[in-house]
């Protein structure tokens, strides 16, 4: 049992500030004062380089590791004890000095169409203008429906809503975990199947992360760990790795086990999507990772390294 453990006197949490991050670290927050009842847990809020920045695209500014360098620095100071990200936020390589000590169940995964005007994509006229900052979503949205406009969106759920309302967009993608998450569920007009939109890697689940050398707090952690969740998203993120996979890559992995089975999509693309190399692979649950590097390497020998290499620039990625 968990409690058996000696629970520390207290954890701190290190989060982004915006109301989703919140959320999520207030979720853990709960979950762990469940778990160990005479620890004190508390949140230590911070602004990251990724929520200043916000009139660029992810993919220009440097990707995901924007929203995480802050909070490992509190990591490593000493001033909180553990990080929670959204695991589609993480960078492919956890770095040096650093773990992931669980992976939380997934929330929906896929990504949510929202519009005040019209029910899904293929009732939108032609010239509408669709808001994400996501070349993933991107590509897709450009090689299914090239008669949409797709404009960069940047900023948190409440922002990309408000621009929405005020008219700037005929509709935008979002992740659904997040609406779901914050009790926006009725904003959603109609959910992606991944057919449509193949969703991002780790979408919808939570990572929890601490210094390498807090095994303690890796063992606190275990009972919150989903392995089924894991096997899924370890599996997304190898694919990703052996393809250098960021914000600066349009690409796609999902991975989800259906009757024992662990059944990963992948595709890497063009960002004007007109050209898509995708795949799938099946296997055991427990060799998901030996799967997405398979899966990458297939992808390459198809063409996807073409893509890639027009893709990355001269100075490679910052």
């Amino acid at each position: 049992m968990p409690n058996s453990l000696l629970s520390p006197q207290k954890i701190v949490i290190a989060s982004r500030e915006s109301l989703l991050a919140m959320w999520q670290a207030k979720f853990i927050q709960k979950c762990l004062g469940e778990l160990y009842p005479q620890t004190e847990i508390s949140i230590l809020g911070m602004t990251t380089l990724g929520d200043q920045i916000l009139d660029q695209s992810l993919s220009k500014i440097g990707g995901k590791g924007l929203f995480i360098k802050e909070l490992e620095q509190a990591l490593e100071d000493g001033r909180a004890d553990i990080a929670v990200h959204s695991m589609k936020d993480m960078p492919m390589n956890v770095p040096e000095g650093f773990k992931l000590a669980a992976i939380t169940e997934r929330e929906d995964p896929r990504d949510a169409f929202v519009s005040n005007q019209y029910a899904n994509l293929d009732a939108l006229p032609e010239g509408s203008i669709v808001g994400t900052s996501s070349l993933r979503r991107e590509s897709q949205l450009r090689a299914q429906f090239p008669h949409l406009q797709v404009l960069p969106l940047r900023g948190n759920v409440q922002t990309r809503l408000r621009k929405l309302d005020e008219g700037q967009y005929a509709a935008i993608i979002l992740a659904a975990a997040g609406l779901k998450r914050l009790g926006l569920s009725a904003r959603i007009t109609a959910l992606l199947n991944p057919e449509q939109s193949l969703p991002a890697v780790g979408q919808g689940a939570l990572g929890i992360e601490c210094r390498a050398d807090r095994t303690d707090l890796v063992e606190l952690m275990q009972p919150l760990h989903h392995q089924a969740t894991a096997f899924c998203v370890e599996a997304e993120r190898a694919l990703s790795r052996v393809l250098g996979g960021s914000c600066q890559v349009p690409l796609g992995a999902f991975a989800e086990i259906i009757n024992g089975t662990l059944e990963l999509r992948g595709f890497v693309a063009q960002p004007d999507g007109k050209r898509i190399i995708s795949g799938a692979l099946n296997g055991k649950p427990e060799t998901g990772i030996t799967m997405g590097q398979q899966l990458a390497k297939k992808l390459v020998t198809e063409g996807a390294d073409e893509i890639l290499a027009a893709l990355v620039p001269a100075d490679g990625w910052k």
